[in-house]
């Protein structure tokens, strides 16, 4: 499982972005969006745990290194969310509604999924991101530069 993934992470971080508190514009499809990046495992472990609000054009983007079969779970996570999953090519394929503290996890029927994005509940709708919208690979790169991250380690240009 995944963000919110599932391990045994249940302290603030030293490092996190949640201690960061570093936010990066991206883009889906035409809609812009400040994330906070989750792409290390234990960033990918606390995802939005323990935040009590969360503003209307900001999300999450969990990165990870290849594409696979994914499974989100809400532990610890107070926030109603949509959880959009996004292929390795970066297109948006599936959005699934995530409930409070629910342990039994959404999971992805894809199995090419390397991004996720963690927006409010509705928020896809609201803000009118559609399956098929895409996010930029190359912001995407940009942002894992500014966090001294490789994009070649997550098989990006």
């Amino acid at each position: 499982m995944q963000g919110c993934k599932q391990g045994t992470i249940d302290v603030q971080l030293p490092g996190s972005i949640e201690s960061q508190n570093e936010y990066f514009d991206l883009t889906v499809g035409k809609v812009k969006l400040k994330v906070e990046v989750a792409a290390l495992p234990e960033e990918r472990e606390r995802g939005l745990m323990f935040r009590k609000s969360m503003g209307d054009d900001r999300g999450m983007i969990f990165i990870f290194k290849n594409a696979t079969k994914q499974r989100f779970w809400m532990k610890n996570t107070r926030i109603p969310l949509d959880i959009g999953y996004f292929s390795s090519n970066g297109s948006l394929v599936e959005i699934h509604k995530a409930k409070p503290h629910d342990l039994s996890g959404v999971p992805s029927h894809s199995r090419d999924i390397q991004f996720v994005l963690e927006l409010n509940v509705n928020a896809y709708k609201n803000l009118g991101i559609q399956l098929g919208d895409r996010i930029d690979l190359k912001l995407i790169s940009d942002i894992l530069q500014k966090r001294r991250l490789q994009p070649s380690e997550y098989n990006l240009p």
